[in-house]
């Protein structure tokens, strides 16, 4: 084994490609040949380091020193300077904005463990720190009935909004005897704000294949499917090659190690419907019908896929399997609170120090995510709001800045984890024209296939915007919350019954900036 003295880690992203890292890439590779730092410093291409919207990143282990912005002019001094001499270059560090260093936690993660240490490209690297461990655990050493029954014991609940019990969910589909069952991956992720769930794939993909492997396991599926938004072109290229990497190694196939089990993974790209989100209309897709949401009962679990059995799972509920299998249902439950056990991952975004990627406990306090790990507002700015959980979300004020994030404490306050995005506000942004923002997407995403979402959502925007122009007076604020009300009573899907969430929210904790802007 080769031993370096100090490792680059660079985050390769959507941003980070966007801003140029290949040509980068390939420039620092030459000058640390050229400075003959080729066999001291070792140059690894990961995933996202946990901040973003900074461009080129990287990270110099083990001084633990993070650089942001850089351009290919910038190589020769950091070289130079700090891998070459031992002297960090202040003006180009992400702390030179301030004494605040980001804390990305890596001892207390589970879903993004190895996210910005491996490269994600390398099922090599996987394997190396433990990966497919629990995959063989639960293929040899474990009968379907118990990897379920771990699962339950976990406490691990659903990731992708609605908190569902995982084991639970698995447990229905699990028992039925059918020529055929299905495990969908939902990667569908439409929400404005939100990709926790492609950093994920693209810091860290054979984790989620991992999950995804012992959840068919677990219910007995042989063809398993990633349904995935097509503009995420980085992770369908990460996945692909993870499920190609695997097929090669016997990690799935037929009778993968030697158990008489057999599993198909394949990767479906999808359009970019907001509804597709909603499994059913995900399933639709899948079979090549438009995205419309299904009458339930049934449920997927019952008749999915083609009318097969299916359990349907988001990207960072599987992603969290591995551990539970591996380190037992237990360990797991030291995280986060009794009734919300393990972690949650947000991506933070907005008027704060540094934007950024996240996992903390879950029942973490919204303060700390904003301060500990974004480093709080932005200088000369006040805190106004947070729209917690992306558009389907709430707004909270500045009193609930203590409220914790878990399920069920933010149940106490009518929200919700939803997404995993956190938008904050300054004291500057209106609450109005975020809302118009929210609206106008609801009424651009629906499918059009019941009534009260396809008028109900056209309504809300056209009152928002009266209201947005100053044309609007309270009647139409209530109005706009009735109607909402309304959809959430009689919409068929999730898409319908969603807008009152930030419609209420913005109207309970910020009524006088309505009354302003009717008043005017």
């Amino acid at each position: 084994m080769k031993y370096y003295r100090s490792h680059v880690l660079i985050g390769i992203s959507e941003t980070s490609l966007a801003a140029g890292v290949e040509s980068f890439v390939k420039a620092l590779r030459a000058q640390l040949s050229k400075a003959g730092l080729s066999d001291e410093i070792n140059l690894l291409e990961t995933g996202p380091l946990g901040f973003f919207g900074k461009g080129i990143c990287l990270t110099v282990y083990p001084d633990n020193v993070n650089y942001e912005n850089l351009k290919e002019t910038d190589i020769p001094v950091l070289v130079e300077e700090h891998l070459l001499k031992g002297r960090p270059v202040a003006s180009l560090m992400l702390e030179s904005a301030g004494k605040f260093s980001p804390k990305f936690n890596y001892a207390s993660r589970i879903v993004l463990r190895n996210s910005g240490i491996i490269d994600p490209e390398s099922i090599d690297d996987y394997i190396g720190t433990g990966g497919y461990e629990a995959w063989e655990k639960a293929l040899t050493k474990m009968q379907p009935k118990d990897i379920i029954e771990e699962v339950k014991e976990s406490g691990l609940r659903g990731r992708g909004g609605a908190g569902f019990p995982a084991g639970i969910k698995w447990g229905f589909t699990a028992p039925l005897q059918a020529e055929q069952k299905y495990v969908v991956v939902n990667a569908d992720e439409g929400e404005p704000g939100t990709f926790k769930d492609r950093l994920i794939m693209e810091g860290d993909p054979h984790q989620l294949l991992e999950g995804l492997m012992i959840c068919a396991r677990a219910v007995g599926a042989t063809k398993t499917y990633i349904y995935i938004r097509g503009e995420y072109k980085l992770c369908i290229m990460r996945l692909q090659k993870a499920i190609d990497d695997c097929r090669n190694y016997g990690i799935i196939g037929t009778n993968i190690f030697e158990s008489g089990f057999d599993l198909d993974i394949e990767i479906k790209i999808g359009a970019g419907a907001y509804v597709c989100g909603e499994e059913t209309a995900m399933i639709e897709s899948l079979e090549g019908n438009r995205g419309h949401p299904r009458s339930k009962p049934p449920f997927p679990g019952i008749k999915g896929l083609w009318q097969a059995p299916t359990v349907v799972n988001n990207v960072e509920t599987l992603a969290n399997v591995p551990f539970i299998i591996k380190q037992g249902a237990q360990e797991y439950k030291k995280y986060g609170t009794p009734q919300c056990t393990g972690t949650k991952v947000y991506t933070i975004l907005g008027d704060v120090a540094y934007p950024g990627l996240c996992e903390v406990d879950m029942g973490t306090t919204l303060r700390t995510i904003i301060s500990e790990y974004a480093g709080g507002m932005q200088k000369g700015f006040k805190f106004k709001a947070a729209l917690v959980g992306g558009a389907a979300g709430v707004f909270l004020p500045e009193k609930l800045l203590d409220v914790k994030m878990d399920l069920v404490s933010l149940n106490q306050y009518s929200a919700v984890l939803g997404s995993g995005a956190i938008l904050v506000m300054n004291e500057h942004q209106s609450i109005v024209d975020m809302l118009w923002s929210i609206l106008r997407f609801f009424r651009h995403e629906s499918c059009g296939q019941c009534a009260p979402c396809k008028n109900g959502t056209q309504q809300l925007y056209r009152l928002i915007t009266k209201i947005k122009k100053g044309e609007g007076t309270m009647e139409d604020v209530d109005l706009m919350q009735i109607i909402a009300e309304t959809m959430l009573e009689t919409s068929f899907c999730a898409l319908g019954q969603s807008p009152i969430m930030a419609i209420r929210s913005a109207i309970e904790n910020f009524r006088d900036e309505f009354i302003a802007i009717t008043q005017k």
